[in-house]
């Protein structure tokens, strides 16, 4: 049976049951009884309460939650970083992971992909406002609820984005599947690495697959940095081209070609819901080859074979035959040459402007069509309106008209393209109830989606607006955002850090912060003088409502008892029964004290109890002191203080021969640590 079952942290939380179990911590159910409700708490694994690293992940991940309040991130209780035991309470989810939720559907309706990931694009946005980085974006830690709401969970290798700028290449940070290149090779990190890793995310949903998978990570990583992902509507035709352009231009393998910011795939995605016909036609530049000179003289010399000049065409290193004079008027004659070459192939107008071209005629055609077909040497602007007689996605007008002028290449042509359904107007809501809202949607033909946020002026659940706004044109069907207040924002207060302070002056300070002071005081074994702070739940600098209850663990005056211990060397040579006594302050020791064969037993570990202080150690081999060590309770350290030869008298077995072993060490007064020194906590 897992141990923590049954078992009650901090006088406060009682385990229930085991949900989960990842790398580095367990997430078991448990009951506040000061709150009374159900949280999750995250203990970290016992193997890994000596492990630095995991214990900064650990940590990290509870400063990263504890700035962030937003619906769409789980919130985070308490935490606690003790000894023995490091844990974080957090909300109690009553759902699945994402990934739990692909790989029972396999393949998701985008409508229901674009909610999932409008969701985790918020939470996002809210994090990446408050410098936080996730950088371990994946469904598996993303947790979906009944109701269809996004929680975005584990932020243990998240960081701060203005202190740390790389990743940790030689350990293992996020999921080989949906990190980043940048991740991927250990270059900078920001925030349109999360980016990268919510388009691989909305990509898996859509098409049901991963864009890059192989039989190992090694390979995953390597195709994430080289390979381009097969398009998402060459696998699922039903996906609109619109959000195919969305997907690949959050996936870009160069940073600056993505998404700048959450905010900014949030306006595209918002744009495509209301006009989800629509194409984005993203431009991505790349000049990665370097520039190339051109050996403008050696080429028309090549294009004029029986051009004659008596001009020597050598390399540089040649000593030219002809005089500077004949030069610089054979080079002109060249240039001239050069120029009417240009001219002839009607490259030169790339000097001087863009050439005038006639307007075509697109009215009647699909402007899929017309806006990839690479002969058109024009920008595109579309517009779109509604004709039941015209068929989807054919343009049903142009500005300029055809024929009406000659224009650059290059310019822009506005097409008009007939929508999938009639423009409808938003309706004026703001005021209403939610329902009464909902009502008068529903009657105008508009799909809806409920944004609450805080709003000192208006009351709980009345509507204060639209996004889009109220009276703008969108077209039938689209999801429009209904914003509805709930109610002022609650006052948050820092907790502030009463940690050596009397309980009753930690009480005055935190009152004065206006918040409460728990009536239940948990006492602890510490060398601090009786009832001074030692912690306080919630941790000094998290922010919290005002009005929450505090509550504080004060010293009972005793120091804790540890244990120290260090390994005694023995006599190798020495083969028969010895009698070892050990003395702490001048007192024998029974349970170290022992007969022992040395050369069976090449060292023993000895191990003494105790609060505080030094307490000196003597040991003696047949009646003769061997070793002297000191061990010290407030540095939690074992000294070697003196050691010693030794002779230990034997006789051989029926017969008075006598034998003496010795150990051969000098009698010396240093110092040194022990083999292994470490405390433990007897409280718990």
């Amino acid at each position: 049976m897992d141990k923590y079952i049954g078992k009650r942290l901090d006088a406060r939380y009682e385990i229930n049951e085991l949900l989960g179990c990842g790398g580095m911590a367990r997430v078991y159910s448990a009951y506040d009884t000061i709150d009374d409700k159900t949280v999750a708490i995250k203990i970290l694994k016992d193997e890994f309460l000596g492990n630095q690293e995991f214990i900064r992940r650990f940590k990290n991940e509870s400063k990263a939650i504890a700035v962030l309040s937003h619906p769409n991130i789980v919130k985070v209780y308490d935490v606690s970083f003790g000894d023995r035991i490091q844990y974080i309470v957090m909300e109690n989810i009553d759902g699945i992971t994402l990934k739990d939720y692909i790989d029972r559907q396999k393949e998701i309706n985008w409508k229901e992909a674009l909610h999932f990931t409008t969701q985790i694009l918020r939470a996002l946005e809210h994090a990446h406002e408050k410098g936080i980085v996730h950088r371990d974006i994946k469904p598996q830690n993303i947790m979906l609820l009944k109701d269809g709401t996004i929680k975005v969970t584990d932020f243990g290798i998240a960081r701060f984005s203005k202190r740390e700028t790389r990743t940790i290449t030689d350990k293992a940070i996020g999921s080989v599947h949906y990190i980043s290149p940048e991740q991927a090779r250990g270059d900078v990190t920001d925030e349109k690495s999360d980016i990268y890793s919510v388009g691989v995310m909305l990509y898996e949903m859509l098409t049901g697959r991963l864009p890059f998978e192989a039989d190992n990570a090694v390979s995953v990583a390597i195709m994430q940095l080289q390979s381009e992902p097969k398009k998402p509507r060459d696998i699922n035709k039903n996906i609109p081209q619109g959000l195919e352009d969305i997907t690949l231009k959050s996936m870009q393998k160069r940073p600056e070609f993505r998404y700048k910011s959450a905010s900014e795939m949030l306006e595209d995605i918002d744009t495509f819901r209301r006009n989800p016909s629509i194409r984005f036609e993203y431009k991505y530049f790349s000049d990665e080859e370097p520039t190339k000179y051109l050996d403008a003289i050696n080429s028309v010399k090549s294009e004029k074979p029986g051009y004659n000049d008596d001009f020597s065409y050598e390399d540089d290193s040649k000593k030219e035959k002809s005089s500077k004079a004949l030069n610089v008027v054979i080079g002109v004659g060249i240039a001239v040459i050069l120029f009417l070459i240009l001219l002839g192939t009607g490259l030169v107008f790339g000097w001087f402007g863009n050439k005038d071209v006639d307007i075509p005629n697109f009215i009647g055609l699909k402007a899929v069509d017309v806006m990839n077909d690479e002969k058109y040497k024009f920008k595109w602007k579309t517009e779109y309106a509604y004709d039941s007689d015209k068929p989807e996605g054919i343009i049903i007008d142009q500005d300029p008209k055809a024929g009406s002028k000659r224009i650059k290449e290059n310019a822009t042509i506005t097409l008009t393209v007939n929508s999938s359904g009639a423009m409808v107007t938003i309706p004026m809501v703001r005021g209403l109830t939610v329902e009464a809202a909902k009502a008068k949607f529903k009657e105008a033909g508009l799909l809806y989606e409920i944004l609450t946020v805080e709003d000192d002026e208006t009351a709980e659940g009345i509507v204060k607006g639209t996004n889009p706004k109220e009276g703008s044109e969108v077209i039938a069907n689209s999801i429009v955002r209904i914003i509805v207040s709930k109610g002022p924002a609650e006052k948050k207060v820092q907790v502030p850090n009463v940690v050596g302070k009397s309980i009753t002056e930690a009480t005055n300070e935190l009152v004065s912060c206006g918040l409460k002071v728990s009536e239940n005081i948990l006492r602890e074994n510490n060398s601090k003088s009786k009832d001074t702070v030692i912690s306080t739940n919630p941790l000094p600098g998290v922010e919290v409502n005002e009005g929450t209850s505090v509550t504080l663990v004060v010293s009972s005056g005793e120091a804790e008892e540890k244990t120290l211990s260090t390994s005694v060397d023995l006599p190798s040579n020495v083969t028969q029964e010895v009698d070892m006594k050990v003395y702490i302050n001048g007192v024998l020791d029974a349970s170290n004290s022992k007969t022992i064969v040395p050369a069976y037993n090449s060292t023993y570990v000895l191990r003494v109890t105790g609060n505080s202080g030094i307490k000196s150690v003597v040991v003696n081999l047949d009646g003769q002191k061997y070793r002297v060590y000191e061990f010290n309770f407030d540095t939690n350290s074992v000294t070697l203080k003196e050691s010693n030869e030794v002779t230990v008298t034997s006789y051989t077995r029926g017969s008075n021969h006598r034998m003496s072993n010795s150990l051969d060490t000098s009698s010396s007064s240093v110092s040194r640590p022990s083999n292994t020194a470490h405390s433990r906590n007897s409280r718990r």
